[in-house]
């Protein structure tokens, strides 16, 4: 999802400056003229590519939303998985970018500030989340794997709002359990914990740790949905 030094233009690397510090900042705590600074271009050069400091924050809001339509494309792509491998068919947000995202992106970041932020972009990333967990529920659904519920819907908007807590509270998850939740250690502590609690409830016993070498970011299967 990131650019190469050899393939950005300038107005790539204004795009993805501002990326950078809107994830840092928030978008209304950061200027124009320190987003020029930051690409080692003028204030002149930003409004030249971008109009206004809105125009470039929708061209981010944009960029963003097709990072993410692509990474959620390839799990319901036709083919791209097993629906009857729970791990595949399963797959977490959390999983999705920690496979897709080079480790220091901005990305997650500013997803979490885009989905409370109550723009347009960020009710249709939300939209588009909803959906591909509706499609992943449903595939489970199809391959004995899960029930659809009283409601599918209102189940699928639950998983996925367990998936986006991870992400929203990452900064607080980590300092409590003193592991980033959206590295490979983290999911790997998180994954047992979560698939004990669906599969059996509370009083559940955890889940084994997975064998070295089990496909997956966390070594054990999202979930089942």
């Amino acid at each position: 999802m990131r650019s190469t030094p050899e393939d950005r233009t300038t107005r790539a690397v204004l795009r993805d400056e501002s990326l950078r510090l809107f994830a840092e900042k928030g978008p209304e705590n950061v200027s124009v003229r320190e987003i020029a600074a930051a690409a080692g271009a003028s204030p002149g050069l930003v409004l030249h590519h971008f109009g206004s400091k809105d125009g470039l924050r929708e061209e981010v809001d944009q960029y963003v939303l097709d990072a993410f339509d692509r990474m959620l494309g390839a799990i319901t792509a036709d083919g791209a998985r097993d629906p009857s491998d729970p791990a595949a068919a399963g797959r977490s947000l959390a999983e999705v970018m920690l496979q897709h995202l080079p480790s220091d992106s901005p990305i997650p970041a500013y997803l979490s500030r885009l989905l409370l932020s109550g723009s347009t972009s960020g009710r249709q990333l939300f939209v588009r989340l909803h959906e591909l967990s509706r499609a992943t529920l449903d595939a489970m659904v199809e391959a004995g794997l899960a029930a659809p519920g009283r409601d599918p819907a209102v189940r699928a908007a639950v998983l996925m709002a367990n998936d986006l807590a991870v992400l929203l509270l990452r900064e607080h998850l980590t300092a409590v359990l003193d592991t980033d939740p959206l590295s490979a250690e983290g999911l790997a502590r998180w994954g047992p914990e979560v698939l004990a609690i669906y599969s059996g409830g509370l009083t559940a016993a955890p889940a084994a740790p997975a064998a070295p070498g089990t496909d997956g970011a966390d070594g054990a299967p999202h979930p089942p949905r």
